[in-house]
């Protein structure tokens, strides 16, 4: 089992910059893979970037250039840094974890962009 709990959300203004927290804990040694998903009011979540068990990371088109994910292995720590953030970055935060055999999720955590 893997508990993950993310941080950091909150209201910023057009242009600002955010980073959000994934902390980790339980059964991480088996964890070969963590991302960020988000989710905007009336659609789908969707995948923003992908950080593997080595720091290879992956971006989805759309994130390429604003986001950047990277990893504190010895915090058990994903983060999410959103730069000059735009009115399309609203959304619920989903971290994910992949073992093997299992996918985990946190709670979400909101991200508002308001002037």
């Amino acid at each position: 089992q893997v508990h993950l709990v993310e941080t950091g959300g909150g209201e910023v203004q057009p242009g600002g910059s955010l980073t959000l927290s994934c902390a980790a804990s339980g059964s991480t040694s088996d964890v070969n893979m963590m991302g960020w998903y988000r989710q905007a009011p009336g659609k789908e979540r969707e995948l923003v970037a992908l950080i593997n068990s080595g720091g290879g990371t992956n971006y989805v088109d759309s994130a390429k250039g604003r986001f950047t994910i990277f990893r504190d292995n010895a915090k058990n720590t994903v983060y999410l840094k959103i730069h000059t953030l735009q009115a399309e970055d609203a959304a619920v935060y989903y971290c994910n974890a992949r073992t093997t055999w299992r996918s985990f999720w946190g709670q979400g955590t909101r991200v508002i962009v308001s002037s």
